[in-house]
């Protein structure tokens, strides 16, 4: 396979992004939600990632989500007391989504359109908490690059707060004819590619700009951190699925696998 080079990848999958916005919206969910979004208390965080917020301490505070897609979760932190919410995505299609929920919502929150390997200078130093959601590190061909550049969206002091799926579950297909049996290698270099449109359930059968899964190890996420000034407080992994239903057939087992964590590194 010919690898894309960080810059066509990111490209790639912004591309792939884009087509996909279409799907998610094209749904019976997206009604639902646009009522939602218009009650002062709105909040689809989990309880998971609610008590972890809620131990950083979001009340009050500037907050900025990187890859935030169509801003479901930028509009829950004020259910939190946020100070102000910032969501940053490359798609510019989810960030259209984003900023029609943003219209019925009572909360002025604001959406960019960036790439974060590229992010304006008014960002930088500007946030007391930054949040990254499921499915964001593995769209970054380069970890320890990413972080760089989320270090430098947080004030001194300011903490990073992660809630994602864990790496262990690359290694396993639940298509596969045996979903439990080992699929790919936890150190696998180079990225899953795809060719159908991105949605989080089922499968569209067209063509789409081809998308990059990069695979990063716990010890790449954690180092990657460590070099960009950061300093890990918390973690901890959860026995429940966090991403795809399929995934839900690895929850309660008797010998468990890890599903998702959650990460609070403090920027020193």
């Amino acid at each position: 396979m010919d690898l894309p080079t960080k810059q066509q990848a990111i490209a790639s999958n912004r591309d792939a992004w884009n087509d996909s916005a279409r799907h998610h919206k094209d749904n019976p969910d997206w009604p639902a939600l646009l009522d939602a979004v218009s009650q002062r208390d709105f909040c689809c965080i989990d309880d998971t990632l609610r008590g972890v917020l809620e131990q950083v301490g979001v009340d009050g505070k500037d907050v900025v989500q990187l890859g935030c897609n169509n801003g479901r979760e930028s509009l829950s932190l004020f259910a939190l007391g946020a100070r102000s919410a910032v969501g940053i995505d490359q798609s510019a299609a989810f960030l259209e989504q984003a900023r029609e929920l943003a219209s019925r919502s009572p909360h002025d929150a604001e959406f960019i359109e960036a790439d974060i390997h590229h992010l304006p200078v008014e960002l930088q130093r500007r946030f007391d908490v930054a949040l990254i959601t499921i499915g964001v590190l593995n769209w970054m061909p380069d970890i320890a690059e990413f972080f760089r550049h989320v270090a430098q969206t947080l004030k001194p002091g300011g903490a990073l707060v992660i809630y994602e799926t864990h790496p262990f579950l690359e290694m396993l297909d639940p298509e596969a004819a045996d979903p439990y049996r080992f699929d790919s290698s936890y150190f696998r270099s180079e990225p899953f590619v795809q060719h159908q449109p991105i949605v989080y359930e089922g499968k569209v059968e067209q063509p789409a700009a081809p998308s990059y899964w990069f695979v990063h190890t716990l010890g790449a996420i954690f180092t990657g951190a460590i070099d960009a000034g950061l300093q890990i407080s918390h973690f901890k992994e959860y026995p429940h699925s966090n991403r795809e239903e399929l995934y839900d057939r690895y929850e309660r087992q008797v010998a468990q696998l890890p599903l998702c964590f959650t990460w609070v590194a403090v920027k020193r």
